[in-house]
């Protein structure tokens, strides 16, 4: 019985089954930060380009992320990608959006 118990050696974000998913990490944290990166920048009213470009750049790379996501933690952070992205998109469009 002791070989069916999970050997848990730290607390892990993404990968929670134990498994390796190097592609879905990669494009997880890419829309994580693209993201977060149109939230910052979409409030700030002279970034508003910028703030634009990655959250239309952000919202499909995370839905795609979602897409062929393998474990909950990738799902966690590609919903939290997806809304951060759609809302500094829709503030930096607010600011001017894609006009220099």
């Amino acid at each position: 019985m002791p070989d069916t118990l999970e050997k848990r050696r730290g607390r892990r974000l993404l990968n929670t089954d134990g498994g390796r998913h190097p592609l879905q990490n990669a494009l997880t944290l890419t829309a994580f930060v693209l993201g977060v990166a149109a939230l910052v920048l979409g409030f700030i009213p002279a970034t508003h380009f910028f703030g634009a470009l990655a959250g239309v750049i952000g919202l499909p790379v995370a839905l795609y992320a979602q897409l062929i996501s393998d474990t909950t933690g990738e799902r966690f952070f590609n919903v939290i990608a997806m809304i951060c992205a759609f809302v500094g998109a829709a503030f930096a469009l607010r600011h001017g959006g894609f006009s220099l």
